[in-house]
Formats: structure tokens, C-alpha cells, sequence
């Protein structure tokens, strides 16, 4: 796969970058190159290859999941200029 010039000045348009004329050339160069080496990935035999997360190997460390904390609502709301029901009241923005 290759990029014209007109390709470039639509990426250009979508990702809303304003390109000269005198870029466009050094874009299309760019992209291609770019669009080049993903090609050459595909070629890639991964065969057996083990799908990883990190270089590497390691386990996630877990933990229950628990209430560890809390209770103290009152406590938080303390100093909110107004409050009901533990809950902050906030001014209505939306109509």
C-alpha cells in the first residue's frame, strides 16, 4: 500500500494539521516509509510465539477485594458548604 499526495493532504484535513504544498512531498515520503516497515511486520513468522504482556515474565499480584475503609461519610462532608444526607449538593448547572 501506498500514499499519494492527495492521501496526505486528506490525513492532513482529518487530523486537522495544515500542510504546505511545498510538505506534501516529504509527508508522502514519510507515510510511505512508515506504511513500508508495517508491511515488513506482516512477513513476520510468529508461529509459537506466546502472546505477552511484559518482556518480562511476571504475575499480577492480586488481592481480596474487601472493604478496607469507610464509614466516616459524616466525616468527609464536614466541611462542604452544603450537604444532605451525607451526599454534597452542588449548585443545578444543566436546565
Amino acid at each position: 500500500m501506498s500514499v499519494d499526495a492527495d492521501t496526505v493532504r486528506r490525513i492532513g484535513r482529518l487530523a486537522r494539521i495544515r500542510i504546505t504544498e511545498e510538505e506534501v512531498a516529504a509527508f508522502e515520503g514519510e507515510i510511505n516509509a512508515i506504511l513500508g516497515f508495517v508491511e515488513q511486520l506482516g512477513e513476520v513468522d510468529i508461529e509459537g510465539v506466546e502472546p505477552m504482556t511484559s518482556v518480562t515474565p511476571m504475575q499480577l499480584r492480586r488481592r481480596d477485594d474487601t472493604v478496607t475503609d469507610g464509614g466516616y461519610a459524616e466525616q468527609i462532608v464536614a466541611n462542604a458548604p452544603i450537604s444532605e444526607d451525607n451526599f454534597f449538593m452542588v449548585p443545578k448547572v444543566v436546565e
